[in-house]
Order: structure tokens, then sequence, then C-alpha cells
């Protein structure tokens, strides 16, 4: 008698992803969702009204091809087409980077604590991790993670700035790793909220590529572009390793919608950078406030800040559930608080103080 469907065991390993929960309502308060890392602003009018145009075609399949978008990334940072692979999210051109490289029981080398989609893609393709603990000041310790490359290491995962923690890779740090790296070992640097660096020495990724065969670039169009909803991200790489990517993606993966939105919103880059560079103000602010109320909070150039609290951090959440924010709390570890609404992050300021007065 069959007892169930049999189910890979692999699967008896894979964490569930646990994305940021909504913002829950308390009376007599604005309730804020600052546990995502989303862009807080609304669509750009231009980019609504071409969503809505195409809205109207949502009865025919999308170009699975994407050519539109390829032609103006391609020309945006002045790469071949050839070298550019679009998908669902990052995360899905991730999954597919992934099986394209890696046998089951091949390693794949990344910083933890880091994206936590990481461990999931990783297992579900029967690659095993390598989980190589971030510094005191929560960066990427590139040295341990070069000498953990071994004859089974097929990938390695470079998310900067880092998910959750913050903290950027240096251009001369990442360029001695790469010299460090086998050159048949793919090295993907993740830079999911690359337009929110301002860090004067940031790696120049596209140089990087440029110079080392075995580098891929990973962006998204869900962070800086306010594009969340609509899951496109892409990756730049030498042909051979886009080419792959292309036949490994689910096809037509990315809809017209998303297509025609991602076309707008990089014409209309400018009026983004706007909203970009305000973020990056309340980042500072709140980064320095939070300091001066004595917390040990490491530097960020992404769109969110890194509380290390430890065991502590479930007991912050629930306090700044109890006024109507909520926040990404790692049990154990840290809480990430995104960068929103500067009411929502005043009023992060203030819980702060008040659980630090405790």
């Amino acid at each position: 008698m069959n007892d169930g469907v049999r189910l890979r065991k692999t699967l008896e390993g894979v964490p569930a992803y646990k994305p940021g929960k909504p913002a829950a309502p308390v009376e007599g308060l604005t309730a804020y969702k600052i546990s995502s890392n989303e862009n807080p602003y609304p669509p750009l009018p231009s980019v609504v009204e071409v969503v809505a145009e195409a809205a109207t075609n949502m009865n025919r399949y999308p170009d699975m091809a994407v050519t539109r978008l390829t032609e103006a990334l391609a020309e945006r940072w002045d790469v071949p087409k050839t070298h550019i692979a679009t998908g669902t999210g990052s995360v899905g051109v991730l999954a597919s980077l992934i099986n394209i490289t890696c046998e089951p029981g091949d390693e794949v080398i990344y910083a933890w604590r880091s994206f936590e989609a990481y461990p999931i893609v990783v297992a579900l393709a029967g690659a095993a991790s390598v989980q190589v603990p971030v510094t005191d000041t929560a960066e990427h310790d590139l040295s341990a993670m070069a000498a953990a490359v071994t004859d089974q290491t097929r990938l390695v995962l470079v998310c900067t700035p880092n998910n959750p923690t913050g903290p950027h890779v240096t251009d001369a740090t990442l360029r001695e790793f790469l010299g460090q790296v086998p050159s048949d070992v793919l090295v993907v640097i993740d830079e999911a909220y690359l337009e929110f660096n301002t860090a004067q020495d940031a790696p120049d990724s596209l140089a990087l590529y440029r110079e080392f065969p075995n580098v891929a670039v990973l962006r998204t169009f869900s962070k800086a572009y306010g594009l969340a909803g609509l899951r496109v991200g892409y990756c730049i790489a030498q042909e051979d390793v886009a080419t792959a990517l292309r036949k490994a993606a689910t096809p037509f993966g990315v809809s017209d919608l998303a297509e025609r939105a991602a076309v707008a919103s990089l014409a209309a880059y400018d009026e983004l950078d706007v909203r970009v560079q305000a973020l990056v103000l309340e980042r500072q602010r709140v980064l320095a406030a939070l300091r001066e109320q004595g917390w040990p909070v490491p530097d960020t150039e992404a769109n969110f800040v890194w509380m290390p609290l430890g065991e502590d951090s479930a007991a912050f959440a629930a306090a700044c559930q109890e006024h109507g924010l909520t926040v990404r709390p790692f049990p154990g570890d840290g809480v990430r608080c995104s960068i929103g609404e500067s009411e929502a992050n005043e009023r992060l300021l203030e819980v702060a103080q008040a659980f630090r007065n405790r």
C-alpha cells in the first residue's frame, strides 16, 4: 500500500524561505512594513501607464527572449546582448546559475549570515552549502572564503552590499579575492542593492566581469527601481554562462508587464535616482541616530540597517510590532530594518531608544 508520494530526500534539509511579514494594524497608529527592503515610494506614473497598457494583452504569451529589455540593458551597460540573461527576480536567475554549475554534491561558498535564499536554492540543486562566517563588523571574510575553495567548489557568491548586514566589499579586496579563485569556479557578484551603494571604494563589477571570465554580475529591478511585485532580474556574464542561463530559465518567466515596466524604469532612472538618494540620506540619518543611542550598528550601503541584537532579536521585533512597525528578525542574530517612509524611520528610532532604556 502506498503511504504517499515519494519526494526527494533533499527537501528534508531545505529551509523554508521566511518573507518579511506585512504591516499589522495597531489601533490609533499608521502601520508600517519595513521588513522586506522594499522601495517605499509608489511606482512612477510613467511606469504605471506602461504597465496598464500592457495589461490589455495579458492573454498573450510574453516575448520569451525578453528582447526589448535585453537590448535596453545592453545599451545601458555597454555589454553584448549575448552576455545578458533575465529571469524572475535575481533569485530566479540565481537558481539557474546554481543549476548550470552544480552537480549533486558540488559546493557553493557564501558568507553567513547573508541572503536567506542562498541555502535554499543550493540545497534544491542537490549541492552543498559552505557558509563562511562574516567578521565581527558584519563584513565578508574574503580571505576565509578563498581558503574554503576546494576541488568540489563550483560557485562562490559575494553579496555586496550584504543582505541582511549592510556592509559592502571593496574593489581592492574583491580583486585580490578573484586572483585567488580558480578560473573554472564561477564567482557571482550579487548586487541587488547596487544603486544604494555610495562608497568610493565600491567594486566596479562590470570591469571585473570584463577582466575575469569567471565573474557573473547579478542585479534586480526589485529594490531601487521599485518593481518588487513584478519579479524581474538579470545577469551579465560571459557568453557561455549567459547562454546556459537562458537555456535553464523558466520559459516565459519574465512577463510582458515586467519587461515593459523594467524598460520604462531604465529610461526614467534619473527620476528614480532622486528617490534613491533620498533613501540614502534617510539611511545615513537613521544609522547615525542609532549609533548615538549606543547601538553597535555596522556600516551599511544598502537600503536597510542591521541591529546585531542576538538573543534579543525576537523581543525587539515584538516591541516594534506593538508600535505598528514590522521589522525582519533573524532569531539569535539580529534584526534588519528597511529604510522606509520618514515616519516609519522616526518610529523605529523611538522604539529603539525605549528598548535600550528598558
